[in-house]
């Protein structure tokens, strides 16, 4: 989605200029800034800034219902810095700010960083821009890159201490369940037995590794070249942490199959009409670019389909309380017991290949 240029909410385009000219002059350039935003209300805010001396993406938390350990933007400063120099492809990390007193135009925390050419498959209409083939080739990049992330070693780039592998899964199932209660407005019982049987029998971990949280076709750019198109970064790490690797393996199959499991979701470019190759040729190619055999996904997908559920209801609730920016959140809630649902059929069926 995008605002038109001006002072889109949740930024002072102003005020963010007279700042930009006093801390970074040598990023604020001579001209006046305009912004627009081009993502918000499901997760952190993010906007395009023009008008500086290069062009800038601006992110910041959203509205309002911030839960403690979301959106957290000194995390992904920090994450998208540490994997500039890798083989990982990130926007520049360029500044980092705590607007607590509201002068640089936010009134939270936000980071900077630079704008990345190259456009975010998530409807099928894009898909007429390429051809099968080159779907296919950026599907299969997709997947050699998240085996990239995972062979990474994290105290190599500086962020051994970015997360506690130890008991990563169980951790996880109580942060989740803790952001879930604190969006509850209404009985979701299918959700509730999902959390329950997630917590019965969780697997034992998958060597650590540097984990992307969210990872799924659009949250990395495309850009088209004479060659064939390739991905020119990888965004969004807000949930970004060292942990079992599976669980973004996970999350990637659910995001795969997303217009099946959630009809109505329509936030997938995911079409094997189009050239994407199915889920299972995705695994073939990150198991070999990292060396692995894929072990039964079935506890991870459920485990995916329980996050984005829980995710969900937190946009649902901030929906509910007028604190979304952008449209179509208006049915973001009837997406929530269909995810449940097929977490359900998927821990039904764990340890079965």
């Amino acid at each position: 989605m995008t605002d038109a240029p001006g002072t889109p909410p949740g930024l002072d385009v102003a005020r963010l200029q007279a700042w930009l000219r006093r801390t970074h002059p040598g990023l604020a350039g001579s001209g006046t800034l305009t912004a627009s935003l081009l993502t918000g209300g499901r997760s952190n805010l993010t906007y395009r800034v023009d008008g500086a001396a290069v062009p800038l993406v601006l992110r910041r938390p959203p509205l309002g219902h911030v839960q403690a350990t979301a959106h957290d933007m000194a995390r992904e400063h920090r994450v998208i810095s540490a994997l500039g120099p890798t083989p990982v492809p990130v926007p520049r990390a360029l500044a980092l700010h705590d607007d607590a007193d509201g002068t640089a135009g936010t009134g939270t925390p936000f980071y900077l960083m630079s704008r990345v050419p190259g456009q975010a498959l998530a409807s099928p209409e894009q898909n007429a821009a390429f051809t099968p083939d080159g779907l296919r080739d950026v599907s299969r990049e997709l997947a050699r890159l998240l085996a990239e992330l995972h062979t990474l070693d994290p105290a190599r780039v500086g962020l051994a201490d970015l997360g506690r592998p130890d008991g990563f899964l169980a951790r996880q199932l109580v942060r989740w369940g803790k952001q879930y209660d604190g969006s509850r407005s209404r009985a979701l019982p299918e959700l509730d037995e999902l959390q329950e049987r997630l917590r019965v029998d969780v697997p034992g971990s998958d060597r650590p590794a540097l984990v992307h949280g969210d990872y799924r076709l659009d949250n990395a750019l495309v850009v088209r070249e004479p060659a064939g198109p390739r991905i020119s970064a990888i965004l969004d790490w807000e949930m970004s942490t060292l942990g079992d690797p599976l669980v973004d393996v996970g999350m990637l199959g659910m995001y795969w199959a997303i217009r099946e499991v959630a009809p109505g979701a329509g936030a997938s470019a995911v079409d094997p009409a189009a050239g994407y190759p199915p889920f299972a040729e995705l695994l073939d190619a990150y198991a070999e670019h990292r060396g692995v055999r894929i072990p039964d996904l079935h506890w991870y997908r459920a485990f995916a389909a329980y996050k984005l559920a829980v995710i969900l209801e937190g946009v649902h609730f901030r929906f509910r309380a007028g604190e979304t920016v952008g449209t179509g959140f208006d049915t973001i809630g009837d997406l929530v017991v269909p995810l449940a649902r097929d977490g359900l059929a998927h821990v039904a069926r764990t340890g079965v290949r």
